[in-house]
């Protein structure tokens, strides 16, 4: 494919030159308005339909983001079924999960199989749904490269779809052992590549950013005071999920489910507050988490807390997204009335996690790390990132 040189264009409608203008007056006019004039038959249509996915639209989210890539897949599945068709990577397991969602609720000729492969789980379980040759696997690297060495006959030789969810993270990763079990040459044939943003650091034009400089100590102060601000409290205080890395497998997709049932489908409910309570030396994953909120053409609003210890870390934020970000204006009066009430939820809670811990500390507990399981060595689940 030629490079395209980049050009300045400004949004004045005189600046644009008159062959450009129509080029895009013409994709506006063919710009598909239907699933069907897409080219998706009528069985995918319905289930586009039942989904509440009425129309295309120009960029996509949560599970419109794995219709996308589902559809053509399971198209290709209804013309001629064969096992092993398509593989989906995802850098963090709940992605993995909500994909094989959606491929299932899409699916209504094909009774298409889905195996998921992620860490945290048992993989004897795992090998025998490989066993069944299913159409499609879904999973996270470090896991699809311990099936690679341990499971027996497992092969994608009849793959003809991969598909890398978040790839520059999937690419971040320690994925050179992945890459190593690929053929080493293939070609493609007529290959199309689509480029929507060159900038990793891009955000929305309806995500509002902005910073928060407090003292370390008071971090839980400002925390419970924003709430307050942006949330509709109960008088039995704010409902919440945990949501980390220490979790088991199982009890993190029970608190996903808790968080995505006001939903009452596969997408997460509609998030307008990210608060950023500590920041990441990578600023790239700085913006991965301030997305989760002003998505689908909707606004929301980020907030990341600044102690004296992160200036360098939000100065390198800043320059990595070519803007100084306004500070969000607090009564300093006003959030030191809840300092007694947080303090006191403060020491509540570590009692309650130390009695917690003693009654769980046992094998499962969820306030313990996971132990390994395989020959002492916790195989290759520590290069499967966890949810950012």
């Amino acid at each position: 494919m030629p490079a395209f040189k980049k050009r300045k264009v400004s949004h004045g409608k005189k600046d644009l030159p008159a062959d450009q203008k129509k080029a895009q007056d013409e994709a506006k006019v063919k710009t598909p308005k239907t699933f069907k004039e897409l080219g998706v038959i009528p069985q995918l249509c319905k289930a586009c339909d039942a989904l509440g996915y009425k129309a295309p639209t120009a960029i996509q989210a949560d599970s419109r983001k794995i219709t996308a890539f589902a559809l053509p897949i399971l198209q290709a599945l209804m013309d001629k079924p064969q096992p092993l068709l398509g593989l989906v990577l995802t850098s963090t397991r709940e992605p993995a999960y909500q994909s094989s969602e959606v491929f299932e609720a899409l699916d209504s000729k094909v009774s298409v199989r889905t195996v998921v492969l992620v860490e945290g789980l048992d993989m004897v379980p795992q090998s025998i749904a490989i066993g069944k040759r299913p159409h499609m696997v879904i999973a996270t690297p470090g896991r699809l490269l311990d099936h690679f060495e341990n499971t027996k006959s497992f092969s994608l030789r009849t793959l003809k779809y991969l598909v890398m969810g978040e790839a520059d993270r999937l690419l971040n990763m320690d994925f050179g052992p992945i890459i190593n079990e690929t053929p080493k040459r293939a070609s493609l044939n007529n290959p199309l590549r689509v480029s929507v943003s060159s900038d990793k650091y891009q955000t929305v034009a309806t995500l509002l950013q902005y910073y928060q400089f407090i003292p370390h100590k008071h971090k839980d102060l400002y925390l419970i005071w924003l709430l307050n601000e942006h949330v509709e409290q109960s008088s039995s205080g704010f409902g919440a999920i945990a949501l980390h890395g220490q979790l088991s497998q199982s009890a993190r997709l029970g608190a996903l489910g808790k968080f995505r049932v006001a939903s009452r489908g596969l997408d997460m409910p509609y998030i307008d507050l990210v608060l950023c309570y500590d920041l990441s030396d990578d600023s790239k994953i700085h913006v991965h988490r301030i997305r989760r909120t002003a998505r689908a053409g909707k606004s929301g609003k980020a907030v990341s807390f600044v102690t004296q210890y992160d200036v360098e870390v939000w100065l390198r934020v800043e320059k990595a997204l070519d803007k100084k970000l306004p500070e969000y204006k607090v009564e300093k009066k006003e959030v030191q009335i809840l300092s007694d009430r947080v303090s006191e939820a403060q020491r509540q809670a570590i009692t309650e996690l130390k009695d917690m811990d003693k009654k769980k500390g046992g094998k499962g507990s969820s306030l313990t790390a996971r132990k390994p399981r395989y020959g002492g060595k916790r195989g290759r689940d520590h290069m499967d990132q966890e949810e950012g």
